[in-house]
């Protein structure tokens, strides 16, 4: 009996260990198919966009009178507007994108309407943020419909196209997202588990970050607090946290999210470090600014070597705004490490608006 007993652990022993063989094998082919189907052509996101102009004389009307104009663009956008010799165009530099493109398409708008004057350029922003929140949805809509994922809350919708202007490590995180859905759905179809449900955890692993600038809290609390409120099932929020949190994925499909997110974060030249810092680094300072009361807009402008803080009239006095750049000076040098010299700009801008009848 003790004889039969060992040969049947041996046999047990030797079954295992063929197992997870044949797994290691399985494993590595369900990767290699589904990488070599998933070819995107993506390159890294940069901090700068070029404005093409239709000569070298719009370059003196976009500065306009005392530089009133390139003023007005840079405080209404948040970016740095770059006119130097480079022929028939001008560079558009911040580390947000959605920024950047606000101020793309208002130069853009500008440019072919041929009235150039602050009053304009404060009316022309405005209109551009508007068709924005349109165009967002629609990418929303477009990102579901490529990825083959429906059913979404309105808000997710908008939500997943407002990761086309966020980026992590330089990497656009729509891209990366739809990269991981297609990845994981691929993957799932191989294995033969619920590949619907894979590409949808694909679509919402990182939805948290379409949310970083806004609100306080890390990206997985962000995903956490949104997919709960717009009624996701339990296994897509375990697969947005999983990798997080030391989060264990309770599914096979939040497995295949998991392994989806290493492979296209991982694949050679998707991602920059330096980048990264860089965008923290601003970010930390606007947050800074903006958690003080009276603070209405601010912008890290000049590679974060100048802070500009719009504050409320109603609410700050004139001395308030000296007192109030001394303090976040020095929050700033408590809290920050950085090269060189920061300089803190806040503005109060007063209003009185009367009608002649």
């Amino acid at each position: 009996e003790a004889e039969a007993r060992r040969e049947a652990q041996l046999v047990g022993m030797r079954l295992e260990e063929e197992a997870r063989e044949t797994a290691h094998v399985k494993a590595k082919e369900v990767l290699a198919t589904t990488i070599q189907r998933l070819a995107p052509d993506y390159t890294v996101e940069t901090a700068v966009s070029i404005v093409d102009l239709p000569s070298d004389d719009m370059k003196g009307r976009i500065i306009g009178r005392e530089g009133r104009n390139i003023r007005a663009l840079e405080q209404h956008t948040g970016v740095d507007l770059i006119v130097d010799d480079t022929p028939e165009a001008v560079l558009i530099s911040a580390y947000d994108p959605y920024r950047r493109e606000i101020a793309r398409l208002a130069l853009g708008k500008l440019i072919a309407d041929g009235r150039i004057h602050p009053a304009r350029i404060e009316e022309v922003v405005a209109k551009v943020k508007q068709e924005m929140e349109q165009h967002i949805k629609e990418e929303g809509e477009k990102a579901c419909f490529e990825v083959g994922v429906h059913g979404l809350h309105p808000e997710l919708v908008k939500l997943v196209g407002r990761m086309k202007y966020r980026t992590s490590y330089g990497q656009n995180c729509l891209q990366h997202s739809k990269e991981v859905a297609w990845l994981a759905g691929m993957m799932a179809a191989e294995i033969g588990v619920d590949a619907k449900l894979a590409k949808r955890m694909g679509l919402l692993h990182d939805i948290g970050k379409a949310l970083t600038h806004e609100q306080e809290g890390s990206h997985p609390e962000l995903s956490l607090q949104v997919l709960s409120k717009y009624g996701e099932s339990p296994q897509i929020i375990n697969a947005a946290l999983c990798g997080h949190e030391n989060v264990e994925p309770e599914t096979i499909e939040a497995v295949l999210t998991e392994a989806a997110d290493g492979i296209s974060a991982a694949r050679p030249g998707a991602r920059r470090d330096v980048l990264e810092s860089y965008i923290k680094r601003l970010a930390k300072l606007e947050e800074i600014a903006m958690s003080y009361k009276g603070v209405e807009m601010c912008y890290a402008i000049q590679a974060g070597r100048e802070l500009r803080i719009m504050t409320k009239a109603d609410q700050i006095s004139d001395l308030d705004a000296h007192q109030l750049a001394k303090d976040i000076s020095k929050r700033i040098e408590a809290e920050m490490q950085y090269p060189g010299h920061i300089k803190v700009i806040v503005i109060r801008e007063t209003r009185a608006v009367e009608v002649a009848k």
